[in-house]
C-alpha cells in the first residue's frame, strides 16, 4: 500500500466531509479514521447543531469507530483531519490509543500538538499508562491546498482573518 497516495486520498475524503459540515450550518472540519485503505468512520462537526462545544469532527469519528470496531483500543487505526487537533482532541486521540494522525494544517494557537505537546508528549503514556496509550506517529501538511479551499469557499474574509492572526499555518 502506497501509504502517501492512501494519506491524499484519505485527506481529500476529509475536505470532501468539511464542505458538507459547512453546507450543514457547521464549521468547516472534517476527519476520519481509517484502518488500511478502509474507512471505519466518517466524522464533522456537531457543535452548531448539537448547542453542544465537544462535538468536534475528530471525537465524533473516534465514537464511531470504538463502535463500529467494538475496540477499546485503535492503535492499527490513522485519524485523519482536516486541521490539527486541538487540545480536547488531542487528549481523545492519546485515550483511544490512536496509532497515526494525519491532518492538514497546523493550528499554532490551538493545536495539541503546535501548542500544547499532548499528541506527542511521551511522559503521558509513561505517568498514565492506564489513561493514555503512546504517542501517536504523525504526517502534517498532507493535502493543504484542498483543506485551505474549503475554508476559503466557506467565508472568504473569516479565512483571511484566521491565516493573518495565526490561528492555522501550512508550514
Amino acid at each position: 500500500m502506497d501509504i502517501q497516495a492512501t494519506d491524499r486520498t484519505m485527506m481529500a475524503r476529509c475536505a470532501e466531509l468539511a464542505r458538507e459540515g459547512a453546507a450543514a450550518g457547521e464549521y468547516p472540519f472534517g476527519s476520519l479514521i481509517a484502518r488500511g485503505g478502509a474507512i471505519i468512520a466518517e466524522g464533522v462537526n456537531h457543535c452548531v447543531r448539537e448547542t453542544d462545544e465537544s462535538r468536534h469532527a475528530e471525537i465524533v469519528a473516534i465514537a464511531l469507530a470504538r463502535r463500529a470496531l467494538g475496540k477499546t483500543s485503535l492503535r492499527d487505526c490513522t485519524l485523519y483531519c482536516t486541521v490539527e487537533p486541538c487540545a480536547m482532541c488531542a487528549f481523545c486521540i492519546r485515550a483511544a490509543g490512536i496509532g497515526r494522525v494525519v491532518f492538514a494544517l497546523h493550528s499554532p494557537v490551538l493545536g495539541g500538538m503546535s501548542h500544547w505537546e499532548i499528541l506527542q508528549d511521551r511522559t503521558l503514556s509513561r505517568r498514565l499508562p492506564f489513561l493514555f496509550r503512546p504517542a501517536p506517529e504523525i504526517a502534517a501538511g498532507v493535502h493543504v491546498e484542498a483543506v485551505q479551499e474549503v475554508w476559503r469557499d466557506w467565508k472568504p474574509l473569516v479565512w483571511w482573518a484566521i491565516k493573518r492572526l495565526g490561528f492555522f499555518a501550512s508550514r
